[in-house]
C-alpha cells in the first residue's frame, strides 16, 4: 500500500468511525492510528463489557472505507443500509452490556486494585487478597468488603531471549526468600515450583490462573510479544517489570518490523510500574538503551559490561544496578552494595562460559530487590540453580552416556543460536550434529537467517525437523526444506544435511548417529517432554 492510498483509507475509516461511534453512543472513545511499512493499524477504545460489538463496529468501519475508495467517494453514512448497521450494533451492545462489570471495574481502580475478567469470572486484589465471582452473579460495589482485598507483588517479564530462565530464577529466589510464588510462563503455570497448567502460558490467560491462586504470595509472569499486541497488558499494575534484550524475530507480525519497534512492544510492560516500584533493562542492548527514554518509572540496568556509560551516568545520578565486577556480581549504586556471588561458583553459568546467564542472573537480582526478596535468598538461590536439570528444564541442560554430550537448549532465533554457539566455543567434540527447526510463522528470510546462524555451532551435520505444531499456514516439509536449502547454499555438504518429520525422529536419528567424543546439540520446543523421557529410557544422565 503506497502512502498517499493509506492516507485516503485512513481518512475514510476515521469519518466512518466517528459517525457509527457516535450513532451508537460511544462519543467519548479515542481513534488510534498506527503506520508501518506496507501497512496500517486502526482501532478505537471501546466500553470493556463490548468488546464483541467494538470488533463488529471496526469491521464495519474497514468495509465502509473499503467501498469508499474503490468508488473513489466519500463513505456512505446514512440511508437505509447505515441505519440498519447502527441498529445491528445497538443490539449487540445492548445484549453485551453489564454495568455491574464496570462498576466494579471503575471501584477497583479507584482504590488501586487489580481487576481481572476473564473465563466468565471475575477477580478482585490477586493472589491470598483475591476474590472471585462469576460474570453472572456480580454484587454491588457497595458491598464489597474491600479492606479484605488485597494486591501480591507482582513482576512481569519479557524479552527476547531468556525471559523464562529469568522467571524461573527469580520465582526460585522468592520462594528461598519463604514466599510461596506462582509463575506462568511458556513453558506453563506452576505453583512453588509445582505444575499447575501445561503448554504455553505467556499470555493473560496464564497471568490470570496465577493472579487468582489463592495462596500465591509472589507472582512471576512471563509476558509475551503477541500477548501484548494482541490483548495488551495482563495487569494494569506490577511492582517490578523486566526486559531482557531486545533481538530480530517475530518481526513481520502485526506491523512490527524493526528492533525499535519490538523494543516499544516490550517496553509496555514498564507502564504497568509506577515510580514506587522498578523497571530492569538490559544496559549492554543498545535498541533498549535507545527506548529506555519512554520509561517513567525508575530504572535498574544490569551488565556485562563494568565500565558501560550508561551505567556510569545512572549511578551517579544515584541510580542502581546490577553489574559484573571482574568475576563477581554485584548490585551497587543508591543503596548498599551487595556481592552476590563469583561466576565460576555458579551453576548456571556454565563456569561463566554461558555469559548470557550471566546477564540472567543480573536481571533476576535486580528484580528479586525489587520484589523485597532478602539478599541472602538471592546469594544461596544462585549457589545452586542449575544443579538439577529440573531447575530450568529446556535450557542448556546437559546430557552424557559413553562418551557422547547432548546439550537441550530452546534457542530459537539467530540471538539465541550465537549465545548457544558462545557458550559451547570451548567445549571439546569430536563431531556435531545440531538438531534445528522453525515455526511457519516466520517469513523465509527470517528461517534462512536462523539456518545460517547455526553454522556458528560448528555442525558436522545438520538434521532440520519439522515442527507440526507450530506450521502456522506453511505446508509440511516446507520450513525443514528451506532451512536445508540455505545450508547448501552456505557450503554445508549435502550429506551433511538432514530432514525429519517430527523432532522426536529427529533426535532418535541424532542418538543414532553418535559415536563416543561427538556432541549432539538439540533444539527442542514442541516434544521436550517426550525427548526427556527418551533419553531417561536409553539411560542418559543429566549433569
Amino acid at each position: 500500500m503506497d502512502d498517499d492510498r493509506r492516507d485516503a483509507a485512513i481518512a475514510a475509516w476515521r469519518e466512518a468511525a466517528t459517525r457509527m461511534l457516535g450513532a451508537v453512543g460511544w462519543d467519548g472513545e479515542r481513534l488510534a492510528v498506527r503506520r508501518y511499512r506496507g501497512g496500517v493499524s486502526l482501532a478505537f477504545t471501546a466500553p470493556m463489557d463490548a468488546l464483541y460489538a467494538a470488533t463488529d463496529l471496526n469491521e464495519w468501519a474497514w468495509g465502509a472505507a473499503a467501498d469508499a475508495l474503490a468508488s473513489g467517494e466519500r463513505p456512505r453514512l446514512e440511508g437505509l443500509e447505515f441505519v440498519a448497521a447502527v441498529e445491528r450494533l445497538r443490539a449487540t451492545i445492548a445484549g453485551e452490556r453489564r454495568p455491574a462489570l464496570l462498576a466494579i471495574h471503575d471501584a477497583a481502580r479507584e482504590r488501586g486494585i487489580t481487576f481481572l475478567a476473564g473465563e466468565d469470572e471475575i477477580s478482585l486484589g490477586s493472589g491470598r487478597g483475591v476474590v472471585r465471582w462469576p460474570v453472572d452473579a456480580l454484587p454491588d460495589p457497595g458491598g464489597i468488603r474491600w479492606d479484605e482485598i488485597h494486591d501480591v507483588p507482582i513482576a512481569l517479564v519479557t524479552g527476547s531471549n531468556g525471559k523464562t530462565t529469568v522467571v524461573r530464577l527469580l520465582a526460585a529466589m522468592a520462594r528461598q526468600g519463604g514466599r510461596l510464588t506462582g509463575t506462568s510462563s511458556t513453558e506453563g503455570v506452576t505453583v512453588q515450583g509445582k505444575t499447575a497448567g501445561e503448554g504455553d502460558y505467556s499470555g493473560p490467560e496464564g497471568a490470570r490462573l496465577v493472579l487468582r491462586h489463592p495462596e500465591v504470595e509472589v507472582a512471576v509472569l512471563e509476558t509475551a510479544r503477541g500477548g501484548l499486541l494482541r490483548r495488551g497488558l495482563p495487569v494494569q499494575r506490577a511492582d517490578v517489570a523486566v526486559v531482557t534484550n531486545i533481538a530480530a524475530d517475530h518481526l513481520g507480525d502485526f506491523g512490527v518490523g524493526s528492533l525499535e519497534e519490538l523494543a516499544e512492544t516490550k517496553l509496555l510492560v514498564a507502564r504497568a510500574v509506577d515510580e514506587r516500584g522498578r523497571v530492569v533493562l538490559n544496559a549492554d542492548d543498545p535498541t533498549l538503551v535507545r527506548a529506555s527514554s519512554s520509561v517513567l518509572a525508575p530504572i535498574v540496568w544490569f551488565s556485562l559490561e563494568p565500565g558501560d556509560q550508561i551505567v556510569t551516568r545512572h549511578l551517579d545520578q544515584g541510580g542502581r544496578a546490577a553489574v559484573l565486577e571482574g568475576d563477581s556480581l554485584v548490585l551497587v549504586g543508591g543503596g548498599p552494595r551487595e556481592v552476590l556471588g563469583r561466576v565460576g561458583a555458579l551453576p548456571i553459568t556454565a563456569g561463566g562460559a554461558a555469559r548470557y546467564n550471566v546477564a540472567n542472573a543480573l536481571a533476576a537480582a535486580a528484580a528479586a530487590e525489587g520484589l523485597g526478596v532478602p539478599v541472602d535468598a538471592m546469594r544461596a538461590t544462585l549457589c545452586r540453580f542449575g544443579l538439577d536439570p529440573s531447575d530450568n528444564p529446556g535450557r542448556a541442560n546437559l546430557y552424557e552416556r559413553d562418551g557422547v554430550r547432548i546439550i537441550v537448549d530452546y534457542a530459537h532465533n539467530p540471538h539465541g543460536i550465537a549465545a548457544l554457539a558462545g557458550a559451547l566455543e570451548r567445549v571439546p567434540s569430536r563431531r556435531r550434529l545440531v538438531v534445528i527447526g522453525q515455526a511457519g510463522d516466520r517469513d523465509d528470510a527470517a528461517i534462512r537467517e536462523m539456518a545460517r546462524a547455526a553454522l556458528a555451532l560448528r555442525p558436522d551435520r545438520v538434521v532440520a525437523k519439522e515442527m507440526d505444531a507450530y506450521l502456522r499456514g506453511r505446508a509440511r516439509g516446507e520450513v525443514p526444506g528451506i532451512i536445508a536449502d540455505e545450508l547448501r547454499r552456505a557450503g554445508l555438504p549435502e550429506a551433511a544435511i538432514g530432514t525429519s518429520p517430527g523432532e522426536l525422529p529427529a533426535v532418535e536419528e541424532a542418538l543414532d548417529w553418535a559415536r563416543p567424543g561427538d556432541m549432539l546439540i538439540l533444539m527442542l520446543h514442541q516434544e521436550r517432554n517426550r525427548v526427556e523421557e527418551l533419553l531417561r529410557r536409553r539411560g542418559w544422565k543429566a549433569v
